[in-house]
């Protein structure tokens, strides 16, 4: 049987085939993880959709493929039998060894079967091929949970050495890379975070960024939380949060600034009429990733809450289909939570500008009235642009930092909650 790139999403047409569990000759169960693909930031195990032998790896780990094309030929019993060469015997040496092989890496893997754990498919196989219970190797994952990466490094296999081509000239001691001492500790980076590093190096090779912060009084914003908090939080479980009033004011501020929301191609700005924003996401020291709110702008500020709060805890659930990380057309990270005073967010390619909302914290302010200036105490935060600027100047950025800045302190917010 012919194994095929699955379809993982209805914009996903390529993926690369990252790891292979089982090598030509083995014995494969149906429904046994196969192979991994990876789409974006998302790892997915492809299990086998029969029992047999695989005969043949048709695409190497590592390849970047397009849906459907042939990856592997998966011999089932009657067809294994049919395949063998005249006069052999059923059950050539070759698969009685994969047999065997396989059987005898199950008796190692059934140790890790342990009742109350929650091990993937590959760490069980991988600590049955090391002779390792789940005890012997710290987790590092959501809840302590054991991960592929967590236990290659107890194996030391996360790094297989490769032979170099040719002897390459010595680095001088400055470019030396560094190496760990006797009280340091080797943390393995897991698939997101090589990728974040991977496309955050590539973010700013790519675009000339440029940063621009404006501070923007939240009394409005916070009148309407005071008011509506505590019936939203009873109502809906969870609080409302600055970050759905910023989106809001962000895609009304979209609409009369376009070329935000756009991406830049060859010689050429590709403006997007739709508004699909990139949520970023922070996974802890597992990397960051950024969900798509599609059509952001086409949500009122109770479906906004709703939908980012959603969306949010499936990224940290790590229960994302490839689609919710493709398409996003500007994108919002928010520090604010953690207090910050102001950040300098790396454009999210092929994107061309990227919002940073910082901590709200209260200030001493002037405030113009029709009787002359007054002092008040008003929760004051900083939205910090970085743009690329290729795409569009100062002025125009300026502009739109503006436009939100109004937004969120003139629109009547508590009216819109009621809504």
């Amino acid at each position: 049987m012919d194994i095929i790139m699955p379809q993982l999403g209805e914009t996903v047409l390529e993926g690369v085939v990252s790891v292979w569990y089982k090598k030509p000759g083995d014995a494969v169960a149906a429904d046994e993880s196969l192979f991994e693909v990876e789409t974006e930031k998302v790892s997915t195990e492809i299990p086998s959709p029969v029992a047999g032998v695989l005969r043949e790896i048709l695409v190497a780990a590592g390849v970047t493929v397009k849906v459907g094309t042939r990856l592997a030929v998966v011999d089932a019993p009657g067809e294994a039998a049919a395949a063998a060469p005249a006069g052999a015997p059923a059950g050539a040496p070759a698969t009685r060894a994969a047999a065997a092989g396989v059987a005898a890496r199950a008796g190692a893997a059934v140790v890790a079967r342990e009742p109350g754990r929650k091990l993937s498919p590959v760490v069980r196989r991988l600590l049955g091929e090391a002779g390792l219970l789940p005890d012997d190797v710290a987790g590092t994952g959501r809840d302590g949970r054991i991960t592929r990466e967590d236990v290659l490094a107890r194996t030391r296999l996360a790094v297989p050495a490769r032979a170099p081509v040719a002897a390459a000239p010595a680095r001088p001691p400055a470019e030396a890379a560094p190496t760990a001492g006797p009280e340091d500790r080797v943390v393995p980076l897991n698939k997101i975070r090589r990728a974040t590093a991977a496309h955050m190096v590539r973010s700013v090779a790519t675009s000339p960024h440029t940063l621009q912060a404006i501070e923007v009084d939240f009394h409005a914003v916070e009148r309407a939380r005071r008011q509506r908090g505590a019936d939203w939080k009873a109502r809906e479980g969870f609080t409302l949060s600055y970050l759905p009033f910023v989106c809001a004011a962000l895609c009304e501020a979209i609409a009369e600034f376009p070329y935000v929301n756009a991406s830049f191609g060859e010689d050429a700005l590709i403006v997007h009429k739709r508004i699909h924003l990139g949520i970023a996401v922070d996974l802890g020291f597992d990397g960051l990733l950024a969900p798509v709110l599609r059509d952001a702008d086409r949500r009122n500020l109770r479906g906004l809450a709703l939908d980012l709060q959603a969306l949010i805890a499936r990224t940290r659930a790590q229960a994302l289909g490839p689609d919710e990380l493709k398409g996003g057309t500007y994108t919002v990270s928010n520090s604010g939570s953690f207090g910050t005073l102001i950040t300098a967010p790396i454009i999210n390619q092929p994107q061309v500008a990227i919002l940073s909302t910082d901590g709200v914290h209260k200030k001493p302010v002037v405030i113009e009235g029709p009787d002359g200036d007054a002092i008040a105490i008003r929760p004051i935060g900083v939205l910090a642009q970085s743009f690329d600027h290729r795409a569009f100047d100062g002025a125009y950025s300026a502009a739109f930092l503006r436009r939100i800045k109004s937004a969120l302190e003139d629109r009547d917010w508590v009216a819109e909650l009621n809504a």
